[in-house]
C-alpha cells in the first residue's frame, strides 16, 4: 500500500464525498442485516402457529387459520420488501458517491500526469518511449481508478457486512458462529498467497502493456517508413510476438483468479454445511429454533459475495499498486530544467533582443556527446546571423540552448544582459519564434496550426503570414482551405508545406527573436526569396539567427559564424569570410557552381 498511499490528497479533497460514501454503506447493510432477522422470526412464528393448531386439534378445527396465518406471512413480506428497498435506495446512493468519487480523482490524476509530462524537459522525452508515456496517463490511471472506486466500494461493504452480520450471529449463538466462521484462517492464508503471487504478476503485465502500446505507436508514426520498405508482414510478425508475451503474462495472472473463486466458494459450502449440522443439533438440543438455522444460513450466502470478492478486491489492489508505482516514478521526476524566475505579476518582460554566448560548452546529459566547446558570440538587437556548419558541428543546440530546451553545461548566456536563467521560462519563450529543423503540425486545421503560437490571432492575420511564408495560395486551394485538417504530424501535407506552415506559425508569434533552424530546405529558390524578402523587411527590428546549410546572397547577415567539430572556426561577414578562403568561401563556390549548373540544364 506504500506507493497508493500517494492518494491520500485525493481522498481530503473529496473527504465529504467519501464520508457520505462510508455512511451510505453502513446504512445499506444495516437494512440488508435485518432481512435475515425478519425472515427468522417469520419462519419461527408459521412453526410455533401450526404447532399450536395441531395441540389443538388441528388446522382443520380452526377455519380462522390460514387468515391469520396469511395476514402474518403478508406483514413479514412487506418488512422484507421494505427492507430491500431502502437498502437499494442506500445502494444507489453509495455509489453516487463513492464511485463518482473515484471518477473525479481519475480525471484530477490525468490532467496532474499530463501537466507533469508538459513541464519535463526533452532529455526526459528521449529516455522514454511515447507509448510509455501514454500508458502511464491511461492504462494504468485507470487501474488505479478501479481501486479508488469498485475495490474501495466492495472492500467497506464487506467491511460493514462482516460486522454486522457476525454481530448477529454472535447474539444468537456464539458457538455455532464460531463452527460457522471456522475455514476463515484458511482464507487468509489463501489471500496472502494470491496478493504476493498478483502484484508481482500485475506489475510485469503493465510493463508488457507499455511495450506493446509503443511498439504500435511506433509502426503508426512510421507507416510511410514501413510501406516504403514493404516491411507490414515483418512488423505485424514483430506486433504478434509482442501481443502473444502479453497474452502469455495475462493468462498466469488468470489462473490465479480461476484457481481462487473456486477455493473461495469451496469454503462458503463448507460453512453452510457446518451451519446446518451443527445447528440442526441444537435445534434438536432445544437450545435454538429453526428460525436461527435459517438466519444463519442466510447469513453465511449474504456473506457469499463479500468473502469471495476479497480475492478479487486483492487482484485490484495489488494491480493498482503495480500501476501507481509506475505513475510515481514519472511524477517524482524533477524537470532539469527549472523557472528559477517566475513572473508573480504575469505581465510579459519585454525583450529587446541582445544575445551573448560567453565561452559556452554543452554536453547531452543521457549520452555523454559533446555539442558545444567554449563557444562564444555576441548579437545586438536587430541583427541578423547566419550559423554554418557541418551536420553533427553543434548548430541546432545553439537554438535549444536559446529557447532553454537544455542548460549549458559550460558557460553563460545572457538576454538583454541577464543570464538565460534569470529570466521566466514561460515569457522567454513566449518572445520566441523557433522554427525547428523537425517539423511538427498538430490534428488541427491550417488556422488551428498557424494560429497555435499566440492568442488572438485573426483569420486576416493567419493569411497575411502565410503570404509571408509563400503558402497563402497552395493553402487556398486546399478542399476547405484553412479549415482542412491537416492529418497527424501533417502527414497530409507534402515536406515543403509543412515546412511553409510552420514558418507561418514562427511569423504569427511575432516574436523579439526569431530562431530558423535549416528551415528552408524544402523550398524553392523562387519560394525562399519570397520568405527571406519577408525577413528582411518585416523583420528588420528583430533578432534573428539562421542556422542553415545554404548562404543566402540576398539576406544580409550583420554577422555569420562557422561551427566546426563543436566550436566557432571562422566569424565574421559573407566578404570578410570570403577573403579569409576557408570552409565558407569554398561552400560558397561550390554553391554557385551548383547554381549555375542549375541554370544551364534549364
Amino acid at each position: 500500500m506504500k506507493h497508493l498511499a500517494y492518494l491520500k490528497k485525493f481522498f481530503w479533497i473529496y473527504r465529504w464525498r467519501f464520508l457520505s460514501g462510508i455512511l451510505f454503506v453502513g446504512l445499506a447493510n444495516w437494512f440488508r442485516v435485518l432481512q435475515p432477522k425478519v425472515i427468522g422470526q417469520a419462519l419461527d412464528t408459521v412453526v410455533d402457529r401450526v404447532k399450536f393448531y395441531k395441540e389443538h386439534g388441528g388446522i382443520g378445527a380452526h377455519p380462522e387459520a390460514f387468515h391469520d396465518l396469511g395476514v402474518k406471512i403478508a406483514w413479514f413480506g412487506a418488512a422484507v420488501i421494505g427492507l430491500a428497498l431502502l437498502m437499494g435506495l442506500f445502494m444507489f446512493f453509495m455509489r453516487q458517491t463513492i464511485i463518482v468519487m473515484s471518477r473525479l480523482i481519475e480525471y484530477d490524476m490525468r490532467k496532474e500526469v499530463f501537466a507533469h509530462y508538459t513541464q519535463l524537459d526533452l532529455a526526459f522525452y528521449k529516455r522514454n518511449s511515447t507509448g510509455d508515456l501514454m500508458s502511464r496517463i491511461s492504462e494504468d490511471v485507470s487501474k488505479v481508478r478501479m481501486f479508488l472506486g469498485p475495490t474501495i466500494l466492495y472492500g467497506l461493504d464487506l467491511i460493514f457486512l462482516f460486522v454486522l452480520a457476525i454481530s448477529s450471529m454472535l447474539s444468537v449463538s456464539v458457538e455455532l458462529t464460531l463452527w460457522s466462521l471456522l475455514p476463515l484462517p484458511f482464507l487468509s492464508l489463501s489471500i496472502y498467497w494470491v496478493s504476493t503471487v498478483i502484484n508481482r504478476r500485475s506489475e510485469k503485465i503493465q510493463q508488457q502493456l507499455a511495450t506493446l502500446t509503443s511498439t504500435a505507436q511506433e509502426v503508426y508514426s512510421g507507416i510511410r517508413v514501413v510501406k516504403s520498405y514493404a516491411q507490414e508482414a515483418s512488423m505485424g510478425r514483430w506486433f504478434a510476438d509482442q501481443s502473444e508475451e502479453y497474452r502469455q503474462k495475462s493468462l498466469q495472472l488468470i489462473r490465479i483468479d480461476a484457481f481462487f473463486f473456486p477455493l473461495m466458494s469451496l469454503l462458503i459450502g463448507t460453512s453452510i454445511i457446518i451451519t446446518v449440522y451443527v445447528g440442526g443439533l441444537q435445534v434438536v438440543a432445544g437450545t435454538l429454533t429453526p428460525g436461527h438455522i435459517a438466519e444463519f444460513v442466510i447469513y453465511i450466502n449474504m456473506l457469499t459475495w463479500p468473502v469471495t470478492a476479497i480475492g478479487w478486491i486483492a487482484s485490484l489492489t495489488q494491480q493498482a499498486s503495480a500501476s501507481q508505482k509506475r505513475i510515481n516514478e514519472f511524477l517524482k521526476t524533477v524537470p532539469t530544467i527549472q523557472n528559477l524566475a517566475p513572473n508573480v505579476d504575469g505581465k510579459p518582460a519585454d525583450i529587446r533582443g541582445d544575445v551573448d554566448f560567453r565561452n559556452v560548452s554543452f554536453t547531452y546529459p543521457d549520452t555523454g556527446i559533446k555539442a558545444l566547446e567554449n563557444v562564444s558570440f555576441s548579437l545586438k538587437s536587430g541583427q541578423k546571423m547566419a550559423i554554418i556548419g557541418r551536420t553533427g558541428s553543434g548548430k541546432t543546440t545553439i537554438a535549444d540552448l536559446l529557447v532553454r530546451l537544455y542548460d549549458a553545461s559550460e558557460g553563460e548566456i545572457l538576454i538583454d544582459g541577464k543570464n538565460i536563467r534569470a529570466h521566466d521560462l514561460f515569457h522567454l519563450r513566449r518572445q520566441m519564434g523557433y522554427v525547428p529543423q523537425d517539423v511538427f503540425l498538430f490534428s488541427d486545421s491550417v488556422y488551428g496550426n498557424i494560429a497555435f503560437g499566440r492568442e488572438g490571432v485573426s483569420r486576416e492575420e493567419a493569411a497575411f503570414f502565410a503570404q509571408s511564408a509563400a503558402i497563402h495560395h497552395e493553402i487556398m486551394s486546399l478542399p476547405e482551405g484553412y479549415d482542412t485538417m491537416v492529418g497527424e504530424r501533417g502527414v497530409t501535407l507534402s515536406g515543403g508545406q509543412k515546412q511553409r506552415i510552420s514558418i507561418a506559425r514562427a511569423f504569427a508569434k511575432q516574436p523579439d527573436i526569431m530562431l530558423l533552424d535549416d528551415c528552408l530546405s524544402a523550398v524553392d529558390t523562387h519560394t525562399e526569396s519570397q520568405i527571406l524578402g519577408y525577413l528582411q523587411s518585416a523583420l528588420s527590428n528583430k533578432t534573428a539567427i539562421i542556422i542553415t546549410h545554404r548562404i543566402y546572397s540576398m539576406l544580409q547577415f550583420d554577422k555569420i559564424i562557422v561551427l566546426d567539430q563543436h566550436r566557432i572556426v571562422e566569424e565574421g561577414t559573407h566578404e570578410s569570410l570570403l577573403a579569409q578562403g576557408g570552409y565558407y568561401a569554398d561552400m560558397f563556390e561550390k554553391q554557385m557552381s551548383g547554381d549555375e549548373n542549375r541554370q544551364v540544364e534549364r
